[in-house]
């Protein structure tokens, strides 16, 4: 089967060959029909597998016959994170270029004065993630009743970031008579139910089991404790024939010190997490598909959507804390048949997500084994390692003194007398001078007061003194 068999119109058939491809995956193959007869869609597939053309293409046809309007996008695609919403819209550009068809991209992150300029002179194709949506909703600025299209990628993602109130909201303001295409790569209860509340008679498509992972994708895990995490990593990225390679980290902060770690070894890597503006995750993200850097580290925000080709390697350097995560991390290699290598270090508190991995993907991951010149390198290590230490201990003095004979201790000490009284006279110290001050100063105030007044006169008494004037 080839695309020309699916219904496409001439013009997109052309765009498609000029992207070089021919041949649609087993996702399109079964959605571009049903979307062309305006039938509501549910799609399973895993990431990787062409899931976005499946229904870019059919649209551009769907809406080459129609007119715009201002602030009333005729269509709606809701993304959950930025880098997919990029990535959808340079899907359109590539597909659409033989298509009178205005797009405009709806993320946060960015200033929001092009994006009402874009919606005031009326697009076909609005893809938005939905946050903003609402924020422009609630303030008026766009209207969503002229949609005629919802399309609702990567459900489940939605799901896990909180965005199905927003999403049950939106679908509240579209109109009744519309059509909707619901994709994700797993069906949890919670989209089950959102599915069977806003899409009507949807044909149900699913080309791969939930959660199953690429068979292209050779998958390992290693063990390692936490603190040897970076050693092995910048192992495996010198001797495993790594081109290029996505590493991924559960935290922001783990990202930013895993990249600068790296570029301080001398790898080409750059990074991508939420703290970043979006500006500055667009500009890392082209300096990786450029190959100015041949290695990304990044959070999850990156894990769905990144379409790159040649990715040879991912690089689980944290056990995924969702299960999902797992899959569509390791799908961002092995792509369009391609082959790929993942590689999961798992350290002994990441025993548990491991086990939830496996048992959503169905089977035991290999461990991968370190060849024996490695594993012998790292013994010799810790020897050296330990060496200088046990050589410090050796050089500390260490003070030997064997206890005396009974008969000498006895000795010395009758002669301890002998040698206090032989000592110098003790010298008086502060204290008992000021007593000895003190004591003598008691006994001259009790002298004073023994001895008779003083009359101030010391010499002999003159005898008219005791001659009265009165006789």
């Amino acid at each position: 089967m080839n695309f020309a068999d699916l219904g496409l119109s001439d013009e997109l058939l052309q765009a498609v060959e000029t992207a070089g491809y021919s041949e649609p995956t087993p996702i399109q193959a079964q959605a571009i029909p049903p979307v062309l007869m305006m039938k509501d869609l549910i799609g399973i597939a895993q990431t990787g597998t062409g899931k976005t053309a499946s229904f870019v293409l059919p649209m551009i046809d769907i809406l080459a016959h129609g007119r715009r309007r201002a602030l009333m996008p005729r269509s709606l695609i809701l993304e959950p994170t930025r880098e997919l919403a990029a990535q959808v819209a340079e899907n359109f550009e590539k597909y659409g270029k033989n298509h009178d068809l205005k797009m405009a991209l709806l993320i946060g992150g960015v200033q929001m004065g092009d994006q009402l300029k874009a919606l005031s002179a009326g697009v076909d194709v609005l893809i938005a993630t939905p946050g903003r949506l609402m924020d422009l909703f609630e303030r008026g600025k766009i209207m969503l009743t002229g949609c005629e299209l919802l399309v609702i990628d990567e459900a489940d993602r939605m799901l896990d970031m909180g965005f199905i109130p927003d999403i049950e909201t939106i679908c509240s303001k579209l109109p009744t008579n519309r059509q909707t295409l619901l994709f994700s790569a797993t069906m949890p209860p919670v989209i089950k139910k959102l599915a069977d509340r806003f899409l009507s008679n949807p044909k149900y498509i699913e080309v791969a089991r939930p959660a199953s992972t690429n068979t292209n994708i050779v998958q390992h895990k290693v063990a390692v404790q936490t603190r040897k995490k970076r050693e092995v990593l910048r192992h495996l990225l010198r001797n495993d024939n790594v081109s290029t390679a996505i590493i991924f980290a559960n935290r922001k902060t783990t990202v930013r010190e895993l990249a600068k770690s790296l570029k301080s070894h001398g790898f080409a890597a750059g990074e991508i997490h939420g703290d970043m503006d979006q500006p500055a995750r667009l500009a890392e993200l082209q300096r990786f598909k450029d190959g100015t850097v041949n290695i990304l580290v990044a959070s999850d925000v990156a894990a769905r959507g990144l379409d790159v080709k040649g990715v040879s390697h991912v690089f689980n350097f944290d056990t995924p804390w969702h299960p999902d995560d797992y899959v569509h991390r390791i799908g961002r290699t092995g792509r369009g048949g391609a082959s790929g290598r993942a590689f999961t270090f798992v350290s002994p508190e990441d025993a548990e997500a491991i086990e939830n991995v496996e048992k959503l993907t169905g089977g035991k991951i290999p461990v991968y084994e370190m060849p024996a010149a490695e594993a012998a390198e790292a013994p010799k290590a810790a020897v050296r390692e330990d060496k200088p230490r046990r050589e410090k201990r050796e050089r500390a003095p260490v003070r030997e003194e064997r206890p005396a004979p009974r008969e000498e201790r006895q000795a010395s000490r009758e002669e301890r007398p002998a040698v206090r009284e032989e000592r110098a006279p003790r010298r008086e110290s502060r204290g008992d001078e000021q007593r000895r001050e003190r004591r003598a100063d008691g006994n001259r105030s009790r002298r004073r007061d023994e001895e008779p007044a003083d009359d101030g006169w010391n010499g002999p008494i003159p005898e008219f003194l005791s001659v009265s004037a009165l006789a």
